[in-house]
């Protein structure tokens, strides 16, 4: 199978969207604060169906279900660190079952989602970057899921729904010292989320776009989890500081409301913002939450 970058270098590839949502239209319940990692856990047989069913939408990229997969949240359903480190490695190899049952092995690729530290917590934080935690101390929470994910036979680390400067700060450099202990480990790349031209933090889009730029270990950077309005911007934005891919994966154009846990607005994301995304430079372009199946079909043709 061709390395990803190498792929890039020749054609957009389609991402997946909301695994979540998808779960969801299969009858699952994904109301638990585990949210998808629930249904890891108790069923990964409707996690790779969800995969498959992207994968036959025309996604080609497929993103594991550990972005919610954290010690701290585990522990308190009384999992020891061994065992969220094999969840870890389930979650990529239940992506790579589905692969390989959408007879696309050879043609298709599994990300290792790497979710931000607000999302173990279920409280919306991923959403304000607001932690109270230093850069060195976002590095220790983070060290030991990145190192059990880049072993796990993912083909690229997909870190995602960063919100802030500090957390792109501390997984850059966590996948800067994996890189340097291990040469072959698999490429990443870093999608932070976003509200109009800035991170969810408030702090500058340009600098966490540089910060990633500035890094060997990361192959693209971009935007998910945000308005699909605001994407066109911000990948304007991450092209004036880099000519590595683009990333771009918003969510449906809906609004989540974390207090109450429910969606609000309509869902639709228009071609033609697709095609502004592509004219930008987007070289991996899907969905995030809310985004089923068939909107991917349509983002693929």
């Amino acid at each position: 199978m061709p390395a990803l970058a190498d792929a890039l270098a020749q054609a957009p590839v389609t991402l997946d969207g909301g695994l979540g949502t998808t779960l969801e239209l299969r009858g699952n319940d994904v109301t638990d604060a585990l949210w998808s990692a629930r249904i890891l856990l108790e069923n990964p047989g409707e996690v790779q169906a969800a995969h498959e069913d992207f994968f036959r939408a025309g996604a080609r990229i497929a993103i594991s279900g550990s972005y919610q997969v954290g010690y701290e949240n585990l522990a308190r359903e009384g999992f020891t660190e061994a065992e969220v480190d094999a969840l870890l490695t389930r979650s990529v190899e239940v992506a790579q079952a589905a692969r390989a049952a959408a007879g696309l092995d050879g043609t298709a690729w599994v990300a290792a989602s790497v979710g931000p530290y607000g999302a173990t917590l279920a409280d919306g934080s991923e959403y304000t970057g607001d932690y109270g935690l230093t850069v060195d101390e976002l590095r220790d929470w983070h060290r030991r899921r990145l190192g059990v994910l880049a072993a796990s036979g993912a083909d690229v680390l997909a870190v995602e729904t960063i919100p802030s400067l500090a957390e792109v700060r501390a997984v850059v450099a966590e996948l800067d010292a994996l890189r340097a202990a291990n040469p072959h480990t698999p490429p990443a790349w870093i999608a932070v989320t976003i509200d109009g031209p800035e991170l969810r933090s408030g702090e500058p889009l340009a600098e966490a776009f540089a910060l990633a730029a500035a890094s060997d270990a990361v192959l693209a950077m971009g935007v998910n989890c945000c308005d699909p309005r605001d994407v066109a911007q911000a990948l304007a934005i991450a092209r004036e500081v880099t000519d590595k891919p683009l990333v771009a994966y918003p969510n449906s154009g809906e609004q989540w409301d974390a207090k109450n846990r429910r969606w609000m607005g309509h869902p639709g994301i228009a071609s033609e913002l697709v095609g502004e995304w592509l004219a930008l430079g987007a070289g991996l372009v899907g969905g995030c939450c809310r985004v089923t199946p068939a909107a991917i079909a349509e983002f693929a043709r």
